[in-house]
């Protein structure tokens, strides 16, 4: 190897490092503008500091990575370059919603809703980096943003058709208000236009983007190591040396190819079922109200936390908490084979999730992770599902395929899935202790259109027992 292909070499392995901690980042930001000049699925084009409410429920028209089909969205994309906002929320008595504060660097900060702040009407005041204001006693409670852009993202549940009036008068009962005037416009996100390469682009924003929105302190000493390579500096991407570029794209692969292939990896399994409560706790640095200031809830080591934090922005970007909601993916069915719509399976639930709010089982493709059209438009099941039929014991038992079961409680209990590959994931909204402490456990999705019913049905304690063993093994 030459002196400058080992050059090479060791830019493109920084590049791929590179890729992973700047991917959050720059995949939220480009969601960001995306929502002010598209929005997204059912919720309109909204500009920075206002809400754009969803008025339907989500859809396989709505292209957003594992988006829910349990709630109305509202979504707020905040810039406080224009100085304080002023939140203003309802009274929502019994129902279920949570407003989630997200930053650029995909960090969740602060939580307003049922579980963090209760069901009262409330105000609450959303404040720039660096802000320094004198606050009274009987002031609104200030939520200090950590970066001059963020995210709000709302959620209301539902409980069908007839209840969606409601919803909507609280949704529009929920204001943000500037606090200064002025006529200046919100400074937004620098533009980035897209370069000859999508590596190219990535980096030149990340380059931009990184300069415009600093992460935490210890998150910037990562970026710093990448400055020598150009990654962070003032010279545009495109501007560097050509063998600068071919490494940048040669490490750009091979982050995107460990990125994606990380997300079937990285994570213990049980009955299949990818169980991580902690998938969304690489924010360990800001914490304004309802956002638990917990090492239990925060992810710190440095060799683990960034490419979470990444695979975490490709597979639910925005997603909660655990303690807010916890998420329970899978791709394989109890005998590990990928899922398929080639096949027919049944998950059974006994005992149903234990919640505060509700939970439902969402049906997505792979590798996109979108909703999936059905002849029923049925895109969730779970415990508010109209129709559903429990079994004698009060658990529930789910069939899961491509076509509709002939059976009649099947069809009852029917999630359509797609005609490839697919990934259901489970969310349980306000867990319970026993999902918390890890004692609730899900049986495997199993196959039924192959294997005898009963002895499936038997097979289920010797399959956790070897799952024991193998999660056991990965934890340790």
């Amino acid at each position: 190897m030459t002196e400058q292909e080992a050059v090479e070499q060791g830019i493109a392995e920084l590049a791929s490092e590179a890729f992973v901690v700047g991917f959050p980042l720059v995949f939220d930001l480009e969601q960001v503008g995306r929502f002010t000049h598209e929005g997204l699925g059912a919720v309109p084009p909204t500009p920075f500091n206002a809400f754009g409410h969803a008025r339907t429920l989500a859809g396989p028209e709505t292209t957003f990575v594992s988006v829910n089909n349990d709630t109305l969205y509202s979504i707020a994309q905040l810039d406080l370059s224009i100085g304080p906002v002023r939140l203003t929320v309802p009274a929502v008595g019994d129902r279920y919603y949570v407003l989630q504060f997200v930053d650029a660097w995909t960090n969740n900060f602060a939580y307003v809703g049922t579980r963090a702040t209760g069901s009262a009407a409330g105000e609450f005041l959303l404040v720039p980096p660096g802000w320094e204001g004198e606050q009274a006693d009987d002031d609104p409670t200030v939520i200090r943003f950590p970066t001059r852009v963020g995210t709000v993202v709302g959620r209301w549940a539902v409980a069908g058709e007839d209840d969606l009036p409601a919803v909507h008068a609280l949704q529009d009962a929920t204001a943000l208000t500037p606090t200064l005037e002025t006529f200046a416009p919100p400074a937004g996100i620098p533009e980035v236009a897209a370069g000859p390469t999508e590596a190219l682009t990535f980096f030149e924003r990340l380059r931009v983007w990184s300069r415009e929105f600093p992460p935490a302190d210890h998150d910037r000493d990562a970026l710093a190591t990448y400055e020598p390579i150009g990654l962070t500096g003032a010279t545009p991407i495109a501007e560097l040396p050509e063998g600068v570029r071919d490494a940048l794209e040669e490490g750009y692969a091979v982050g995107k190819q460990a990125l994606e292939s990380s997300l079937h990896t990285t994570v213990p399994t049980t009955g299949g079922w990818q169980v991580n409560l902690h998938v969304f706790d690489y924010n360990t640095d800001f914490f304004e109200v309802g956002a638990l200031d917990s090492r239990g809830w925060q992810l710190t080591d440095p060799t683990t936390r960034y490419a979470r934090r990444a695979g975490a922005a490709l597979g639910g970007l925005w997603g909660n908490h655990g303690y807010e909601a916890a998420y329970f993916p899978t791709y394989v069915d109890a005998a590990g084979e990928q899922l398929s719509g080639a096949r027919v399976y049944r998950l059974r639930l006994s005992p149903t999730p234990p919640v505060h709010a509700f939970w439902s089982l969402t049906m997505y493709d792979v590798p996109h992770f979108f909703l999936v059209t059905n002849p029923i438009g049925r895109y969730s099941i779970g415990d508010r599902t109209p129709g559903i039929v429990y079994d004698d014991d009060g658990g529930l038992t789910i069939t899961i395929s491509a076509t509709r079961p002939d059976d009649a409680k099947a069809a009852a209990n029917w999630l359509p899935a797609p005609e490839g590959e697919f990934r259901p994931l489970l969310r349980l909204y306000a867990p319970g202790p026993a999902v918390l402490e890890g004692s609730y456990r899900l049986a495997p999705i199993e196959r039924t259109d192959s294997i005898d019913s009963a002895d499936s049905i038997d097979s289920i304690d010797s399959i956790d027992s070897i799952e024991d063993s193998i999660t056991d093994e990965e934890t340790r």
